[in-house]
């Protein structure tokens, strides 16, 4: 199983400016650092979380449909399944009927169900399943629950105020316990 990155958000969950009024700056001095701390906020807390907070197209790539023919897709939320597709033994691409399969995308985790029997199998043996899917709250960054935008206002924050190299490991490499509060409802539980 491989998860392809297609396209990344068309908008951050948190713009410039506002960050920069939490950050309290009222010049253009580090408008670049402060977005790359908005991106790298964003892809910290949706690799923590299996997360997409804005809209993303993103490709899970299988070998073969699991035997209960129910697929899990290792992101969340999943607001819509664009194509399915099985390739020949030639690599040939087979696009599956919509109406063939379910999106259940906001369960935990999100699932493609089969609507009524199999789904074809691939002619291949590697990579012969291909599902393009869209994650995320949404388009716009309103969107995306507040609490996760005040968590990313605080890691913004907290990056800016320690930029000095320090070793991993050191108190002040550790993500802020408020982050962590403020997203934790989101985060799946594991057993």
């Amino acid at each position: 199983m491989a998860l392809v990155y297609r396209s990344g958000p068309a908008v951050e969950p948190l713009s410039l400016n506002e960050a920069k009024a939490h950050l309290r700056l009222d010049n253009t001095a580090d408008d670049a650092l402060v977005t790359s701390l908005i991106i790298t906020s964003r892809l910290h807390i949706e690799a923590a979380l299996g997360l997409a907070l804005t809209a993303q197209d993103w490709t899970l790539v299988l070998d073969a449909w699991p035997a209960t023919g129910v697929v899990t897709i290792p992101m969340r939320p999943v607001t819509a399944v664009t194509a399915v597709r099985v390739r020949a033994p030639d690599g040939t691409p087979s696009v599956v009927p919509p109406a063939s399969y379910v999106l259940e995308g906001t369960g935990l985790p999100p699932r493609l169900v089969p609507a009524s029997g199999a789904l074809p199998n691939p002619g291949r043996a590697a990579g012969g399943i291909e599902i393009d899917f869209t994650a995320g709250y949404g388009a716009a960054a309103a969107s995306v629950p507040e609490p996760i935008r005040q968590a990313l206002k605080l890691l913004v924050a907290h990056w800016y105020e320690h930029r000095d190299p320090v070793e991993i490991g050191d108190p002040e490499t550790a993500i802020p316990a408020t982050v962590s509060a403020l997203v934790k409802p989101y985060a799946v539980p594991r057993l």
